[in-house]
């Protein structure tokens, strides 16, 4: 499973890298309504919680629409401003059924096509966009109701509020990432220019570049495809919106890819396939069983099959599923060669679950 952007014959000039504080002002917010998918960000998220003025609160969870399960795409700007309230300006440009398809579309992969997603043209597609307002709580339910009945006026009331985050603390968020932010995207700019669009899948072990068919692939848990070949593609490096590669592929939207930062986020990055092999590693009970016996310390393959009682070729060939896994760590002493597990890797494989799921 990929999420695959086209970016055959795209000009070096027409994909954009750089950061944005839109697109970092919705990581933040994400962060703040979903604490538990960025248990790195703990102590960053208290102190911005703590400058939270008490009357922005209410906005926080009414608007959560836009940013908590996902966020709305045009929280990522294609043509990166440098203040957010250039950004806004540019989101005002947009005409209400973009931006209220964008701020309704909590669960728009499980609905039809991205081109017929129009909660205000299409009454089916209103009412599933209600339904699943309802199921995100009454204050999320009776805000989209507001949009959809005066979208001007909401789009004001969200335009206000983003203005009041900047003035409360994200301002100060801003200007204390956006250095390493902006350095990441000349570092990136550079590789490109120097390289071409190989250089791209060096910014994530969860990216991927075919540069014969022009292709660039999201590791995700999630299918779906996006066209670059008209108007390019934006990247735009995040502190705060690691675990998560969020990318805008919504038919009528140009691409955009919000991606993790290298040095934000220092757990590593897995790649669905090798999440899945140790997943698989770890299902068998036999395994399962010799994973108990390494955690206590080095053991020989001799040794494992006298313990649990079976043949060593039977062991040899689980020990080889498991080291191939990446949860076995082996060592040779003369003519002994032990095996002990990775605590390490087990030990961060519940997160690394999380994350591969959040991407």
């Amino acid at each position: 499973m990929v999420t695959s952007v086209d970016i055959a014959g795209v000009p070096a000039d027409r994909i954009r890298i750089a950061p944005s504080p839109l697109a970092e002002l919705g990581a933040v917010l994400h962060v703040l309504a979903e604490p538990q998918h960025h248990p790195g960000a703990a102590g960053a998220m208290a102190k911005i919680a703590a400058a939270l003025p008490a009357e922005l609160a209410p906005d926080l969870e009414e608007f959560g629409l836009l940013w908590r399960s996902g966020r709305a795409d045009f929280l990522f700007p294609p043509d990166p401003r440098p203040t957010l309230r250039e950004e806004l300006d540019d989101v005002d440009h947009l005409d209400d059924e973009r931006w209220v398809a964008a701020a309704l579309a909590a669960h728009r992969a499980a609905s039809p096509a991205p081109q017929l997603w129009s909660p205000l043209r299409d009454a089916i597609v209103r009412q599933r966009a209600l339904a699943a307002a309802r199921a995100r709580g009454p204050q999320q339910a009776a805000w989209a109701e507001r949009v959809l009945t005066d979208p001007p006026a909401e789009r004001d009331r969200v335009r206000r509020f983003l203005l009041a985050c900047e003035s409360a603390f994200f301002g100060k968020v801003w200007e204390s990432v956006r250095p390493a932010l902006a350095e990441e995207a000349d570092r990136r700019r550079f590789e490109l220019a120097r390289e071409g669009i190989g250089a791209l899948g060096r910014i994530s072990p969860a990216l991927s570049v075919d540069t014969e068919r022009g292709l660039l692939t999201v590791d995700k848990l999630q299918d779906q495809s996006a066209d670059a070949r008209g108007g390019g593609m934006t990247l735009i490096p995040s502190a705060y919106g690691a675990p998560h590669l969020t990318i805008v592929y919504a038919t009528g939207w140009q691409p955009v890819l919000h991606y993790p930062a290298p040095g934000w986020d220092p757990r590593p990055v897995l790649r669905v396939d090798e999440l899945d092999a140790r997943l698989t590693a770890l299902a068998h009970p036999l395994r399962l069983r010799f994973c108990r016996t390494l955690a206590r310390g080095p053991h020989t393959t001799g040794e494992l099959a006298d313990f649990w009682q079976v043949t060593a070729p039977e062991v040899s060939r689980h020990l080889a599923v498991l080291k191939a896994a990446g949860l076995l760590i082996s060592a040779r002493r003369g003519r002994y060669v032990t095996y002990r597990l990775d605590l390490e890797a087990c030990t961060g494989l519940g997160q690394q679950l999380l994350d591969v799921l959040g991407r």
